[in-house]
């Protein structure tokens, strides 16, 4: 079978168990993206980020992703270094269900893995082995495989920090069509952090962006002529949870923002500051490691 990561293709129903070199390994910003099923009879499988494919003696493993079905269900993620097994970190919420559908999707990070099914994030694991010794991707036990993409071109930050609070003045006010990019880490104490679109001739705030952490709530206002107007709370998933990596990306069209976390579109927000032409500073305050922030 073709390596995922030299053909930049995706694999189609492959068999199970799967075994699939990384030609060129992993980098920080690479993808996998796994497509499938729980069979109604599943009682666990397991993705499996390994050093190589041997099973005498059995290769080591970097990333054992291993959802389990019995009782009410957990996650078990781990690494195998000569044949023996770390420590178990345990996640109880249970996102698969059997007879069900499903999207993995694994960020290659600098310092560990972030995962997300189904649109939502799940877990972070820090790395114990070097991302340069991965070089096979392993799917095995009770599950129906769809599609697996390997996603290599993902642009990550250099690793750089932007004092925070931050401040940017934009060398162009804001427009239709216009998009800011913002890049960070939520701090793995974090309780909130904010995001301001505002005019420099005022005091006004047209977007008000306020991730709440610890009590997982994701406030929207505007700031106007020195009063806060009414919060906006409502949202599907909150998508922050401490020491996540995240790309979020404020779109402005006529009739608003639309905010989306890690690609998935979170919200609309109505404008209430009709003034765009005055937009030029974006402020940054909060609980995060700022990485990244540009218009795109």
């Amino acid at each position: 079978m073709a390596s995922l990561a030299e053909l930049g293709k995706t694999v189609s129903n492959p068999t199970i168990p799967y075994v699939e070199t990384i030609h060129g390994g992993l980098v920080p910003g690479n993808m996998i993206v796994i497509h499938g099923t729980v069979p109604d009879d599943a009682d666990r499988f397991q993705v499996d980020l390994q050093c190589g494919s041997s099973t005498e003696p059995r290769a080591d493993v970097a990333f054992h992703f291993n959802p389990r079905f019995r009782r009410s269900g957990c996650i078990v993620c781990n690494t195998l270094e000569r044949e023996r097994w770390g420590w178990e970190e345990i996640t109880y919420e249970m996102p698969f269900k059997k007879g069900e559908s499903f999207e993995i999707v694994i960020t290659v990070l600098k310092d560990k893995f972030q995962v997300t099914v189904n649109k939502k994030h799940l877990l972070l694991y820090n790395h114990r082995v070097s991302l340069k010794k991965i070089d096979t991707l392993g799917i095995y036990g009770k599950v129906q495989i769809k599609t697996i993409d390997f996603v290599s071109n993902v642009e990550m930050p250099d690793g750089s920090q932007f004092e925070v609070p931050y401040i940017w003045n934009l060398d162009a006010a804001l427009c239709v069509g216009c998009t800011v990019l913002i890049k960070g880490e939520v701090n793995k104490n974090a309780k909130s952090f904010a995001i301001d679109l505002k005019p420099s001739d005022s005091r006004d705030i047209a977007l008000h962006l306020n991730p709440r952490v610890k009590n997982k709530v994701f406030v929207r206002n505007s700031y106007l002529h020195d009063s806060w107007g009414e919060e906006e709370k409502e949202i599907t998933n909150f998508p922050f949870s401490p020491g996540m990596y995240f790309e979020l990306i404020i779109f402005c069209d006529a009739h608003g923002f639309r905010v989306a976390v890690n690609g998935v579109h979170m919200l609309e927000y109505k404008h209430r500051f009709k003034q765009l032409g005055k937009i030029n500073k974006v402020e940054i305050s909060g609980d995060i490691k700022l990485l990244d922030v540009r218009r795109a």
